[in-house]
């Protein structure tokens, strides 16, 4: 029996949900800078799959990483996490 691979896990911020069963989700990380390693934050924006429109910017989420589901989006909504006020 074949076990599946672990997938990509990220969680992070939603900065929209202008788009039908579509969030754009802003996750942080800290990077070392080479030469005089200070550490700087960086971001990535990842479109991910929200079936139910359910997400608000400013919540925080959880999504996993999954087949291509469109051009730019191979992310899926696991939960939400906090909602935001």
């Amino acid at each position: 029996m074949e076990t599946r691979p672990s997938r990509k896990e990220r969680t992070g911020i939603v900065a929209s949900n202008k788009m039908q069963k579509t969030i754009i989700v802003k996750v942080t990380h800290r990077v070392k800078h080479s030469k005089y390693g200070k550490y700087i934050k960086k971001y990535s924006r990842l479109m991910a799959h929200d079936e139910k429109n359910e997400c608000n910017p400013g919540d925080t989420v959880r999504i996993i990483e999954t087949r291509p589901l469109g051009k730019n989006k191979c992310w899926r909504l696991v939960e939400i996490l906090e909602r935001a006020e």
